[in-house]
C-alpha cells in the first residue's frame, strides 16, 4: 500500500469512525409510568376541573448534543382517564366526547425537534386523538440527567406544559358542552424515564 493510499485508507477510517460515534450519542429511554403523570385541567361552569390518564407509554431518543437527532413518541389508552368520579369517566369515554371504544388511544410522534434554550427544546408533532390529528408544539423542559442508582442505567426527566382545543379534535359531541365546559384543555406531563 502507498504512503497516498494509506492516508486516504486512514481518513476514512477516522471519518466512519466519527459519524458512528455520532450516530449513537442519542440514548433511547423508556417512559417510567410509576414515576410519571399526565394530568390536565379544563373550566366546568365558575371554575376548573382535573384530571389524570393512569395508563401511558413511551420512548425518548435523547442526544443533548445534537437536539434535532432527538425524538418523542408516546400513547395513553383513553380509558384510564379518572376525574375521581366513576359516573363522569364512564361519559368521557362515550361518544359525548372520547368515543373509547372507537378510539382507544391518544398519540403523539414527534417530527422536529430543535433546541429553545438551557434546557428547553421546541418539539413538533403530530398529536392524534379521536380519530383526528393535528400538528403540535409543545415546550420540553429537560429537568435533569443522572444515573439510577438502583439500576445503574441512565435516566432523564422532562416536563412539558401546554393546552388544546376540544372542538380541534371533536372531543364536544355533548349537546350541553358549551353550556358546562371551556374549549381549552391545560395539560401537564411529567415524565422519568430511563434508559433501554
Amino acid at each position: 500500500m502507498t504512503r497516498s493510499n494509506a492516508l486516504h485508507f486512514a481518513w476514512v477510517a477516522a471519518l466512519t469512525f466519527a459519524l458512528t460515534a455520532e450516530a449513537t450519542l442519542a440514548e433511547t429511554y423508556v417512559v417510567d409510568a410509576s414515576h410519571s403523570s399526565v394530568d390536565f385541567s379544563i373550566r366546568h361552569l365558575v371554575g376548573r376541573t382535573k384530571g389524570r390518564f393512569g395508563d401511558f407509554s413511551g420512548t425518548i431518543s435523547y442526544d443533548a448534543a445534537k437536539p434535532a437527532a432527538t425524538s418523542f413518541s408516546g400513547t395513553i389508552q383513553v380509558k384510564s382517564i379518572d376525574t375521581g368520579n366513576e359516573r363522569r369517566d364512564g361519559h368521557l369515554q362515550s361518544p359525548d366526547f372520547f368515543a373509547a371504544e372507537e378510539y382507544p388511544t391518544i398519540t403523539f410522534e414527534s417530527t422536529e425537534v430543535t433546541s429553545a434554550g438551557e434546557n428547553t427544546l421546541s418539539v413538533k408533532g403530530k398529536l392524534t386523538m379521536h380519530g383526528t390529528t393535528k400538528e403540535v408544539t409543545l415546550p420540553v423542559e429537560i429537568l435533569g440527567t443522572g444515573i439510577n442508582p438502583r439500576g445503574g442505567k441512565a435516566q432523564i426527566g422532562l416536563e412539558t406544559n401546554f393546552s388544546i382545543l376540544c372542538s380541534d379534535y371533536g372531543v364536544n359531541s355533548w349537546e350541553r358542552f358549551s353550556a358546562v365546559l371551556g374549549d381549552e384543555v391545560k395539560i401537564q406531563v411529567l415524565i422519568e424515564a430511563n434508559a433501554e
